[in-house]
């Protein structure tokens, strides 16, 4: 059952239903502190340990790779320094068992002896496709200094597992000549198996880690918040609206005057709840709070604001006041008017006053309220609605049945507390109110009217069904003031209406 504090859903955009959906279900209302504690504790270890991990990692993969060239720019010197004698005297023989016998050992892909034209004289394993200019040319910046290149490429060995190989280079001279090029190619799996596993190794530790956080922080969290458990109980009881709740422990420390404080705030929330309550059966509560929580700058005054005023008269009153017994008379009073007062609830509405037989409700007074146009005339076609199912009802159970017309009207008001020092009242008053109780006048039973202006509002008119009526003379205006009738609202807001109605129907209204 949608709560009759809250603002019709109908009248939300998209956005904002997804905004109140997500708040109403996906925030939790309450996170204990031990929670707060434990996310606190596992993001604090969980970036230690990240940014631990990634400098261990950056720090053992440079030390790797530095190891490997150091080891690399050896062997491929020494391949150079071995090969230039058998170079200079053409020697492929030779130069191809020193070839195999170096691309035997672990993580050697290949080897091979260049020409110094750049002629494959030896070869042996995954070579290069490209010619040895060209491998020079695409070498690292950094990899160029005594005569030592380095260039990374991707490659696939025999069994197509593919690799990413490191090729170093350097030139074989001799006396100073270039007589040639070695270049070994090595394989970065073992780096890499070496790098993986250290990655492994500090995750594990690092969810170890994590899962001890939450442990500690939680079982600390739960012993730190044991002594201030009965001060949220206190609270959630008192948001709840229970000012009658009072902890009973006492302490003598800085809980134990917290506790005091929070027993004497509830005593007076009680005695402004109950001073409050009675207050809003003379004056709406919105009205009523408001005062409450300005006892002290309660004056004479007002401001002016944008609003709108419905008045919902009953027709022949006076006549139905002789008829009837003055009891009942009042009882069907007050039995209308209270459905009404639920009507003007849904809808953010305002009972300024009753004024024998007509009830006046404003909106977006004393709460602004930017969609106030909207309300008044949906909680007007609710009313008219509501009353003709209420009616049904009384006249099956014998019951008088009373039939209202109703005017609408918005405009500038001036609204706040009128009167004298002695007496005063908080109402709206203002020639758009005046208008307001002129077109509920020219209204027939069942009807309710609204100047042309408030019809054709843009955010109006698209909502409503309804026809011209007559045009008025008011006093001090020489423009003539064009009516219309509201026959319904579209169908998109009717089942909506209807929904409520029932909601409604299902309370039992304060007699």
């Amino acid at each position: 059952m949608v709560s009759l504090k809250k603002v019709s859903t109908f009248c939300l955009s998209p956005k904002a239903r997804l905004t109140a959906f997500v708040r109403a279900r996906l925030i939790p209302k309450h996170f204990p502190i031990a929670y707060k504690l434990a996310i606190i504790m596992t993001l604090l270890i969980s970036s230690s340990m990240i940014l631990l991990g990634i400098f261990i990692v950056n720090n053992q993969t440079q030390l790797l790779h530095k190891q490997m060239n150091h080891f690399a720019d050896t062997v491929v010197e020494q391949l150079a320094d071995n090969s230039k004698e058998l170079v200079m005297s053409d020697d492929i023989l030779s130069l191809m068992v020193v070839i195999s016998n170096l691309a035997t050992q672990n993580n050697v892909l290949g080897a091979v002896i260049y020409s110094e034209d750049g002629q494959v004289l030896a070869s042996s394993g995954i070579i290069p496709d490209e010619a040895i200019y060209r491998l020079y040319s695409r070498s690292s910046e950094d990899s160029r200094k005594k005569d030592h290149f380095q260039l990374q490429w991707k490659t696939t060995t025999a069994d197509g597992h593919p690799v990413t190989a490191i090729s170093y280079i350097t030139p074989i001279k001799f006396q100073n000549i270039v007589a040639g090029h070695a270049l070994i190619t090595f394989s970065t799996d073992e780096i890499e198996d070496t790098i993986r596993g250290m990655v492994q190794a500090i995750t594990a530790a690092t969810i170890i880690m994590i899962l001890l956080g939450i442990f500690v922080s939680l079982h600390m969290g739960e012993r730190l918040t044991r002594p201030i458990h009965s001060l949220m109980n206190a609270s959630r009881e008192i948001s709840n609206g229970n000012y009658q709740y009072q902890i009973k422990e006492r302490r003598n420390d800085e809980l134990g005057n917290l506790t005091e404080a929070l027993n004497r705030m509830a005593s007076g929330l009680l005695e402004k709840t109950q001073v409050e309550n009675a207050f809003s059966r003379y004056v709406s509560k919105s009205i009523a709070k408001e005062i409450m929580n300005n006892l002290e700058h309660i004056q004479l005054g007002g401001h002016h604001v944008e609003a709108s005023v419905i008045f919902a008269d009953i027709v022949g009153f006076t006549s139905l006041s002789e008829q009837h017994p003055a009891e009942e008379i009042t009882s069907v009073l007050n039995d209308y008017f209270s459905y009404i007062t639920l009507a003007s609830k849904m809808y953010q509405g305002t009972i300024d006053k009753y004024m024998g037989d007509c009830a006046m409700i404003v909106f977006g007074v004393p709460e602004e309220d930017k969609m106030h146009k909207v309300h008044a005339v949906y909680c007007a076609v609710m009313i008219q609605k509501l009353v003709e199912r209420i009616n049904r009802e009384r006249a099956k159970a014998g019951k008088l049945t009373v039939n209202f017309r109703i005017g609408i009207n918005s405009g500038t008001m001036l609204a706040g507390n009128l009167g004298s020092t002695e007496r005063m009242q908080y109402t709206v008053v203002g020639e758009s109110v005046n208008l307001a109780s002129r077109l509920q006048h020219i209204a027939s039973e069942n009807q309710i009217v609204v100047s042309r202006e408030f019809y054709k509002d843009p955010d109006i008119e698209w909502r409503l069904s309804a026809r011209k009526y007559r045009s008025i003379h008011l006093r001090g205006i020489k423009e003539e003031v064009y009516t219309y009738v509201v026959k319904d609202v579209i169908s998109l807001y009717r089942d909506k209406i209807e929904e409520q109605i029932n909601e409604i129907l299902q309370l039992k209204p304060a007699a």
